[in-house]
C-alpha cells in the first residue's frame, strides 16, 4: 500500500511483447483491468486509513476500526498487564491495550523523567508495530500527585483536600498531576478516588475526600484538572480529554467501596438500594457530566454481591442509565477475588466478570490464561460477541478521544514539568488550607497559636517531625509508603520550622524526650509532631485507632512539663481524647505530602487556620460508624469544626 492508481500505471511497462500494450492511442483490455484493478486498491486504501484520520466523527472512527478487528485483536484490547511483563513483543503478540505500574512498579530506582519516557514508548512501539497499530493506554495510581516517582510533587492525601472544601484548588492539583504525570511518559491516571468514607476503621479512609457526599461531589473538579474542561453540549457520558497535556482519569471504587462494615477493606457494604444512591452514588453522577474516561470497580460486595459480579449497578446503571460511554476497568487481580480463594474458578470469574459489563481487565500478570479462557467463551457462545465490541468500542473511543492515535509517543518537552516549584506552591497552598486547628489554648481567651517566630529556644519533638516518608504516607513511592527522608524531594515539617523562625530564634530537635530533658532546658514552647507509619489498603484496616508509641509518651512527657502544640500526622481520626487536656494546642495536619512548608505558614502566623473537619472525629471506636446527621450523634469534634485564626504581621 502507499501508491497511487496514477503512479502505478505510470510505471507500467509497455515495451514491445508486453501483454498490456498500447495500440494507436487504444487502450487493450488487459490494460484495462491492470486500471480498474489499480483504482480498486486505491479506494480501499483510503478506506483502510479513515480510523486514523482525527478529521472523521468519533462513531466513524471507532465503527471502522473495529470492523477491521479478528476476535484475537479484539480481546487484546481488553486486557491490562504489569510493566514489568510488558516486552514490545508481548504486546505486538497478544495485542495488549493497556499497560500499568503497579504500586512500586519502576523502570528504576529513583529513575528520571527521560527514563520513564524511555520506558514506555519501548512499550508502545510494540503496539504500534502491529497490523492495525492501535496505541496502549499507560496507567499509574497518581492518587496525590504522580506518586510513583521519583521527585515528583507529592500533594495532600484527599482526608486532607476534601477539608479545603474549594473546588478551585482542586482543579489546580488535577491540572499540576496531569502535567506531572505526562512528564513522565504516562496518558492514565487511577484518580480520582470518590469514595465516601464512612467508617475511620478503613485503611484507604485517607484516600476519601470526605464521610459527606456533598464534598466528595465538588472536589471532582479535579477531574476537569485531569483532562480539561468539557464543552457544554457534549453528549452526557462521552469522555474527554483535551490534549497531550492531560490526561485520562477514572473515578473509583464503584461502589459502596467506603461503607463496608467495621471499615474491613474488600468487605460487604451492607445498606439499602436508596441509601446506595444517596450516600455512595453521587459523586459519580459529576464525574459522569464532567466527561470522566474510565471508572474503576470496587473489590467490595453490595449485600453480598461483589460488585466486580454486579450487572445491575455496572451495566444496567452506570452504563444504560447514567449513560456512561467511557470503559469499565476492574482492580487488580479484580475478577479473581470474586472467588474465595481468589482464582479457585477463574472461568467462572471471567464470564460474570466480563458479562457484568467490565470492559478492561486489570489482569495483571497472567494474560495467557485470561487471553484463552476468554477466547473459548466467546467461541463457544458463553459470553457474546456483542459484549466484546461493547467492551472495545469503549476502550478506543477513549483512545480516540483522547488523541492517542495522533500522538502515541512521548517526547521529552515536559520533563520539566516533574516536581515543578509552581506545582510545589499549589501544594504547599493546599497544605496550608488543609490543617484543622482542634484546640487553641488551655481557654479560649489565651490562645497558643500563632506562635512567634521569635522566641529562645523552641523544642521540636515527636518521630513525624522529621520524616518525610511519615507525612506523605501510604502511595508514595512505594504501595505501603517509607519511613525517612530519602525516598523523594521534599521539606520536612522540622525543616519548615528552621525555615520560618527569626534567624535567632533556637530550634532543639529530640525526636522521644523525656520529661526532665523537657524540664531542665528552659524551652518556650514545643511543637509535638506524631501520628501513624503509612499503610495502605487492607494494611492500615484497625480497630482501634490509637496512635503508635512512642507517640503517646512524646505528648506526655513534653505536654506535661512546657506549652506544646501538637501536630497529628494521620489519615483520619484517631483517638485523642486521652490527651486532649494536657496539650495546649491541636493540629489536624492529616498527610501533607512533600511540602511540610505549608504546615510551618500556619503554626507561625504567616497565613490563619481556615479548615473545617470533612469528617467526624469521634470520642472512642465504639461510637463507630459514626456520621454527620446520624440520629445519636456524640462526637469529640463534629463534622465541620474547626477554629481560626488571623495572620501575624511581622
Amino acid at each position: 500500500m502507499g501508491f497511487t492508481c496514477y503512479g502505478y500505471c505510470e510505471n507500467v511497462s509497455l515495451h514491445a511483447g508486453s501483454t498490456s500494450s498500447v495500440q494507436m492511442g487504444t487502450t487493450t483490455t488487459p490494460l484495462v483491468l491492470v486500471l480498474l484493478f489499480c483504482c480498486l486498491v486505491s479506494v480501499l486504501q483510503a478506506e483502510y486509513l479513515k480510523y486514523k484520520d482525527p478529521k472523521q466523527p468519533l462513531n466513524v472512527r471507532i465503527k471502522n476500526l473495529l470492523k477491521r478487528m479478528t476476535l484475537e485483536e479484539k480481546i487484546g484490547q481488553m486486557v491490562q498487564i504489569e510493566r514489568s511483563v510488558a516486552t514490545p513483543q508481548v504486546m505486538k503478540k497478544y495485542f495488549i491495550g493497556s499497560v500499568l505500574s503497579g504500586g512500586e512498579s519502576v523502570p528504576a530506582t529513583n529513575a528520571s523523567a527521560e527514563t520513564w519516557i524511555q520506558m514506555v514508548n519501548g512499550i508502545q512501539n510494540g503496539s504500534l508495530s502491529t497490523r492495525l497499530g492501535i496505541p496502549m493506554i499507560y496507567g499509574i495510581d497518581a492518587v496525590h500527585g504522580n506518586n510513583n516517582v521519583y521527585k515528583a510533587t507529592i500533594f495532600p492525601h484527599n482526608v486532607g483536600l476534601g477539608v479545603t472544601r474549594d473546588p478551585v484548588l482542586i482543579k489546580k492539583i488535577g491540572d499540576a498531576t496531569a502535567l506531572e504525570v505526562r512528564a513522565t511518559g504516562i496518558q492514565y491516571v487511577f484518580a480520582p478516588c470518590i469514595a465516601v468514607c464512612r467508617d475511620p476503621r478503613w485503611g484507604r479512609c485517607f484516600e476519601s475526600y470526605s464521610e459527606d457526599p456533598k464534598i466528595a461531589q465538588a472536589m471532582t473538579e479535579i477531574i476537569p484538572g485531569l483532562q480539561g474542561d468539557i464543552s457544554s453540549n457534549s453528549r452526557k457520558g462521552v469522555p474527554y480529554v483535551s490534549g497531550k497535556n492531560k490526561v485520562a482519569a477514572c473515578a473509583k471504587h464503584y461502589v459502596g467501596d467506603g461503607g463496608t462494615t467495621k471499615g474491613i477493606n474488600e468487605n460487604n457494604t451492607v445498606i439499602s438500594y436508596s441509601e446506595l444512591l444517596r450516600i455512595h452514588m453521587p459523586p459519580y453522577y459529576d464525574s459522569i457530566v464532567k466527561g470522566v474516561s474510565t471508572v474503576m470497580v470496587s473489590y467490595s460486595s453490595w449485600n453480598g454481591q461483589k460488585m466486580h459480579a454486579n450487572h445491575f449497578l455496572v451495566t444496567n446503571y452506570l452504563k444504560n442509565k447514567l449513560k456512561f460511554r467511557g470503559f469499565v476497568i476492574s482492580d487488580w487481580l479484580g475478577i479473581d477475588k470474586i472467588t474465595s480463594p481468589p482464582h479457585s474458578n477463574y472461568s467462572y470469574s471471567i464470564q460474570v466478570g466480563v458479562g457484568a459489563g467490565i470492559d478492561m481487565i486489570m489482569v495483571p500478570f497472567n494474560f495467557t490464561e485470561f487471553i484463552d479462557v476468554l477466547t473459548y467463551q466467546v467461541k463457544n457462545n458463553i459470553i457474546p460477541v456483542s459484549r466484546i465490541d461493547d467492551a472495545v468500542k469503549r476502550i478506543l473511543r477513549v483512545k480516540f478521544v483522547m488523541g492517542l492515535f495522533e500522538n502515541p509517543l512521548a517526547d521529552l518537552s515536559l520533563v520539566n514539568q516533574l516536581g515543578s516549584e509552581e506545582h510545589r506552591q499549589i501544594a504547599r497552598e493546599a497544605v496550608r488550607k488543609s490543617l484543622v486547628l482542634l484546640k487553641n489554648g488551655k481557654s479560649a481567651e489565651k490562645p497558643l497559636l500563632p506562635l512567634p517566630k521569635k522566641a529562645a529556644k523552641i523544642l521540636v519533638a515527636g518521630s513525624h517531625a522529621d520524616n518525610l516518608g511519615y507525612q506523605c504516607g501510604g502511595w508514595t513511592i512505594t504501595w505501603q509508603g517509607l519511613g525517612g527522608n530519602n525516598l523523594t524531594v521534599g521539606t520536612t515539617i522540622l525543616e519548615a520550622v528552621k525555615q520560618t523562625i527569626d534567624p535567632a530564634t533556637k530550634v532543639v530537635f529530640n525526636e522521644n524526650p523525656d520529661s526532665n530533658f523537657v524540664k531542665s532546658n528552659n524551652f518556650s514552647c514545643a511543637i509535638v509532631v506524631v501520628g501513624e507509619h503509612p499503610y495502605a489498603t487492607t494494611f492500615g484496616d484497625s480497630l482501634n485507632l490509637t496512635i503508635p508509641e512512642p507517640g503517646p509518651s512524646t505528648i506526655t512527657n513534653v505536654c506535661g512539663s512546657i506549652q506544646c502544640v501538637v501536630v497529628l500526622i494521620t489519615g483520619r481520626p484517631v483517638v485523642i481524647q486521652p490527651y486532649l487536656s494536657k496539650v495546649d494546642a491541636l493540629v489536624a495536619a492529616w498527610l501533607p505530602g512533600t511540602e511540610g512548608q505549608g504546615v510551618a505558614d500556619l503554626l507561625f502566623g504567616d497565613y490563619g487556620f481556615t479548615g473545617k473537619l470533612a469528617r467526624t472525629w469521634f470520642k472512642t471506636v465504639d461510637q463507630l460508624p459514626m456520621n454527620v446527621g446520624d440520629k445519636y450523634y456524640d462526637p469529640l469534634f463534629p463534622f465541620g469544626f474547626g477554629l481560626s485564626t488571623n495572620p501575624t504581621k511581622y
